[in-house]
């Protein structure tokens, strides 16, 4: 018993007063400038260092599926979530639907493209006859997947699919058009309306993509990590993601097993 006690004492010695508690979130790239925002927000009221990880939603998952001390997650789409909870890294229900985006089509702010139809493949073929179109990677990063839905629904994927410049995720392809090295860009209104060196040339159509969707996860089961999610999911912090273009409003729209 008294080895017992000294080996706790020891414990509590070398533990240091000021230590304060930690929760990392690896959040969608997208999320960046809100995310950022919301832990200044928390830290001022709370002792607890928040540190992000931002990111592709795929990559970001796969790293959490392979050990990364991630304790919350916010992913772009619903997609790699499910990936975890199917492969019983995260539990179902301590997952919540925090925000919604659209998808947006792009361009340099200087560039006098006018808008047009686009679902006209003839006029994708001039458009992009000797550039290619900024979009994330359509087989993982959730932006790249929304847009080849849409891209597909309006029948002009396999026109526009030869010309794209697939990137690993959404800021990188804001990037490219940014810097006028894109025509055109396929990204969420929400990266769009943070830099005023694009224009929004057209909103895709929700209909014409899977619901755009920001699932938020619990991971870890520290006290620290459950009050960080609750607080994300305040008024307070539906306030800054409103802010930032985001719906915050998911009425009965609720992430499904």
């Amino acid at each position: 018993m008294k080895k017992r006690a000294l080996l706790i004492s020891a414990m509590l010695a070398a533990t240091p007063a000021w230590a304060t508690d930690a929760v990392n979130i690896y959040a969608a790239s997208s999320m960046t400038n809100a995310v950022e925002d919301l832990i200044k927000a928390y830290e001022s009221d709370h002792d607890v260092d928040v540190v992000p990880v931002f990111g592709g939603s795929s990559s970001l998952a796969r790293q959490i599926e392979h050990g990364a001390p991630a304790d919350v997650f916010l992913s772009a789409n619903e997609k790699w979530v499910h990936h975890l909870v199917d492969n019983d890294i995260v539990q179902a229900d301590h997952v919540k639907l925090l925000a919604g985006n659209q998808l947006v089509l792009i361009k340099p702010v200087d560039s006098d493209q006018a808008a047009f139809d686009v679902a006209d493949k003839q006029q994708w073929q001039t458009l992009l006859r000797n550039d290619r179109m900024a979009v994330g990677n359509t087989d993982a990063v959730p932006v790249g997947i929304y847009s080849k839905e849409a891209l597909t629904n309006l029948d002009v994927w396999k026109t526009v699919e030869p010309k794209l410049a697939q990137t690993a995720n959404v800021r990188l392809a804001l990037a490219l058009v940014e810097r006028g090295e894109a025509p055109l860009g396929m990204v969420y209104k929400t990266d769009a309306i943070l830099t005023d060196k694009v224009a929004i040339l057209s909103t895709f159509k929700p209909t014409l993509h899977s619901a755009i969707h920001y699932p938020l996860v619990q991971i870890s089961d520290t006290q620290a990590s459950a009050n960080f999610v609750q607080f994300l999911q305040s008024d307070k912090a539906k306030a800054v993601m409103q802010q930032y273009g985001f719906r915050t409003d998911m009425g009965n729209e609720k992430f499904v097993e």
